[in-house]
């Protein structure tokens, strides 16, 4: 513990700061979706949220250049896999179509999508100083087993309502690419949801001191 609490260098810094404003970000979508989904309804949404998730979602690019050059430990392919699927819904099907973005799957996505961001980030964050509480650690492993299901039957719900209605009108190949999508969600959840349930079983299942081991 010393060892890793002594050299408190640039690269910390940076993951440091990174993460802290990233839980911050996705914390302010949380609240405005919570806000705005309770006081007025879905419908709503997106008139306060839209374009501050899409500039926040994308800004995790980062995440693979992260994981490309090692920066943190984090395997390639999945980080690859996350990051290019909820671009896609930001860019590909929320964009395009923000009529879409008043369904109750819109709200339900981005909901789910903030409460595992601010988990992560918030983890990630503190455990650079090696500062994260039991229940966080326990969260952070724990909390995919609801919310992943929620996020991505919701991001499958977008791109059907896209695909039976107004992407037809944008491009003729247009549909054809988001059955394309939905088709590698069937292998591609399959391959996340095992990585996440492994990552529980390493690091709940060894206890405290794997927590402390690796991000």
């Amino acid at each position: 513990m010393a060892k890793s609490n002594s050299g408190f260098g640039p690269k910390k810094g940076y993951l440091i700061l990174y993460n802290a404003v990233s839980a911050i970000a996705w914390a302010t979508i949380l609240g405005r979706v919570a806000v705005v989904l309770g006081w007025r309804g879905a419908f709503f949404v997106p008139l306060v949220v839209d374009n501050f998730a899409r500039i926040t979602q994308t800004c995790a690019v980062m995440e693979i250049l992260h994981a490309l050059t090692g920066v943190v430990p984090a395997p390639v392919f999945t980080t690859l896999m996350q990051v290019a699927s909820r671009l896609f819904l930001m860019w590909a099907v929320c964009w395009p179509f923000p009529e879409l973005n008043a369904s109750v799957f819109y709200s339900s996505m981005l909901t789910a999508w903030s409460l595992t961001e601010v988990i992560r980030y918030s983890y990630f964050a503190l455990k650079q100083v090696d500062a994260v509480p039991g229940w966080l650690h326990w969260t952070r492993y724990s909390a995919f087993l609801v919310l992943y299901p929620v996020g991505i039957s919701s991001e499958v719900a977008m791109t059907l309502f896209a695909l039976f209605g107004p992407a037809s009108s944008l491009w003729e190949w247009y549909p054809y690419g988001l059955v394309l999508v939905l088709l590698s969600y069937i292998p591609g959840s399959v391959i996340l949801y095992t990585h996440m349930l492994k990552q529980r079983r390493k690091y709940l299942g060894a206890g405290n001191t794997a927590a402390k081991k690796t991000q």
